[in-house]
């Protein structure tokens, strides 16, 4: 005979439905997260990829045609060094690119970035904020195999991602 309130657990089919339940749940939240996250960080790429761009630009515009790394610093480093690059985006400067941490009359421009390059958030080079410098006129490519997040030709201005991985729109993050 069974008492009535003596129940005290869950049969094997209930709890087997509530697995089967939280299994379909999980079959379908998991992939969306994942596409969120890439999401997330495709848009972080472009970001990254317009502020640099965007301070290369004006940096040609204020300094008589000439893209960053051009010319050398003015503080020992030659031109075509990754050195001189970010110095010219991240320092004050004269028409001529010599950098200066202060302004004053004599440095009239810049910074164009402030603090650091922006870091490259996508494929296996993630989270560096490195630029591989070359002086090519032709279509720049990346290397992954570089551990460089950019990469940047001092002749044409142009800067890609270095990163050959495809995104969410079926490109190469290298050819944005």
């Amino acid at each position: 005979m069974r008492i009535k309130g003596a129940r005290k657990g869950f049969t094997l089919i209930e709890l087997v439905i509530v697995m089967v339940i939280l299994g379909i749940i999980a079959a379908i939240a998991i992939p969306r997260l994942s596409f969120s996250s890439r999401n997330a960080h495709e848009a972080s790429l472009r970001a990254n990829l317009t502020t640099l761009r965007n301070a290369i630009d004006w940096y040609y515009g204020e300094h008589n045609m000439k893209f960053p790394a051009a010319t050398a610093d003015g503080l020992g480093n030659p031109a075509g060094s990754y050195e001189a690059l970010v110095n010219q985006l991240t320092m004050y400067s004269d028409a001529q690119g010599k950098c200066s941490a202060d302004q004053s009359s004599a440095f009239p421009y810049g910074p164009y970035i402030h603090g650091k390059l922006p870091p490259m958030p996508v494929g296996d080079n993630a989270g560096t904020n490195t630029v591989a410098i070359n002086n090519l006129n032709t279509l720049l490519t990346s290397n992954p195999a570089q551990t460089d997040g950019w990469v940047y030709s001092y002749t044409t201005g142009r800067i890609i991602a270095n990163a050959d991985e495809t995104g969410i729109n079926g490109k190469t993050y290298d050819t944005w």
